[in-house]
């Protein structure tokens, strides 16, 4: 009992410190001793048996392990986002997109051009730095509140195309490998849910925006945006728009013979045409550069920052028992995979780490019961995609203080209706679905 009162209130309180602003690279490691203490886990190796478990290991494994993987891409994702906004392409993409859907689309804008990317096999955390400049520029010219950026990032790449039949993304690839089935398992019932989650979320989001401007919410230039207006001449922007679609294309070209690993050559070539067609209207490269690079070394240990409390809770004793118990509810085996699963994801910060630590458990036992696979395939996919944005998440952090540099506060209401709240309903509606034969 008090190893779940660690592990469950180690949460919370991650939870609560990551609300009220408290930095991440010490509200973190200090929760993650929180529930290393009341789960008795050793805190260093040396007072550890020989490969056992230790606060100081286990947490220095999650948080550097995630830096090796991924911060080439984190670097070059927001290199590519700087350059995008020094020459001004992202602003002249905006401003064309505005010309064509009017102010009153610049939202949907922003969540139709993470949908391409996401679908189109881009990482999450990569296309919130490549769409972000355009995102900005876009609310500044429609006057909206920069706080509901960050939800219309998630919205257009954590719901309706992540975990949708088809997807490049790891979360619609996992569950083939425990229940041999294909990226396009259910894919009936995935569009109905995703044609929802799209509909409905996008709903949603226009209603808060359109309540915070009723009460007089507009758009805050800050002294750290870019200034184009300034500028006397602004790039093509259908030429402009060539470095997204490179980065799309090397992306899906890549992507199998690679992985994540197409992501830096993709977004290497998106950084090297975007300064060869806008050469003439680089302003500062060095500083671009930079910047850059500094955004993707604080992007990248906030977010290690949460994965090492993660690798803690992963060791203690109590999140055994807690992934017994949720792999063993009883009843209707896609109500349990997808509790399972979402909940597992909420623990560990992680859509992808919810699937691989709770399929290898899952998929034996539902298939000998004769489960249908693609319904559980679909299923615990959608499912994974909605407590793992809790305000701890690695990509809820990342996008809302590294990229956007909001707060918790003014920016994850939003962004937790729609990358927690709509994925959730999207799974009920895939198990009614799934359940009445669809």
């Amino acid at each position: 009992m008090l190893g779940f009162i660690g592990m469950f209130g180690g949460l919370i309180l991650l939870i609560v410190l990551t609300m009220r602003g408290m930095n991440l690279l010490i509200a973190a490691p200090l929760t993650a001793l929180f529930v290393a203490v009341l789960n008795g886990l050793p805190l260093f190796p040396q007072l550890a048996g020989d490969g056992a478990a230790n606060y100081l290991t286990n947490y220095m494994d999650g948080f550097t392990g995630f830096i090796a993987s991924w911060y080439l891409m984190f670097l070059t994702g927001a290199i590519f986002g700087k350059v995008m906004e020094d020459t001004g392409a992202a602003d002249s993409v905006s401003r064309w997109i505005v010309g064509k859907m009017g102010m009153k689309r610049a939202a949907l804008a922003v969540v139709l051009a993470c949908a391409v990317l996401t679908y189109g096999g881009v990482s999450l955390f990569v296309v919130a730095f490549s769409v972000y400049p355009m995102a900005l520029s876009l609310f500044k010219q429609a006057n909206l509140p920069r706080r509901f950026i960050p939800a219309a990032l998630a919205f257009g790449s954590t719901t309706f195309t992540m975990t949708s039949a088809g997807s490049p993304e790891i979360q619609n690839w996992i569950p083939i490998e425990f229940l041999g089935t294909s990226p396009y398992a259910g894919w009936e019932v995935s569009a109905i849910v995703a044609v929802f989650m799209m509909v409905f979320g996008y709903w949603w989001l226009t209603k808060m925006i359109n309540k915070a401007k009723a009460k007089g919410e507009e758009f805050e230039s800050r002294p750290t945006d870019p200034d184009n207006e300034s500028r006397k001449e602004l790039p093509n922007p259908l030429l402009s728009m060539v470095p997204l679609l490179v980065v799309l294309g090397f992306s899906y070209i890549f992507h199998d013979s690679l992985g994540t690993s197409a992501l830096i050559i993709a977004l290497t070539g998106g950084i090297v045409s975007t300064c060869l067609i806008n050469i003439k209207f680089i302003r500062n490269l060095s500083k671009a550069l930079g910047d850059g690079a500094m955004g993707a070394v604080i992007a990248i240990a906030n977010t290690a920052a949460v994965v090492g409390f993660g690798g803690v809770v992963k060791a203690t004793p109590s999140f055994e028992a807690a992934v017994d118990v949720m792999t063993g509810i009883p009843g209707s085996p896609l109500i349990g995979g997808a509790l399972a699963v979402a909940v597992i994801a909420g623990l560990t910060g992680s859509s992808s780490g919810g699937q691989a630590i709770a399929l290898p458990l899952l998929a034996p036992h539902y298939l000998d019961m004769g489960v249908d696979p693609e319904a559980l395939h679909r299923t615990v996919a959608i499912s994974s995609g909605s407590l793992d944005s809790l305000p701890q998440g690695g990509y809820v952090v990342t996008t809302i203080r590294s990229i956007a540099g909001e707060t918790h506060r003014d920016a994850y209401p939003a962004f937790g209706a729609l990358s927690v709240v709509v994925p959730l309903l999207g799974a009920v509606l895939a198990v009614i679905l799934f359940s009445i034969g669809l």
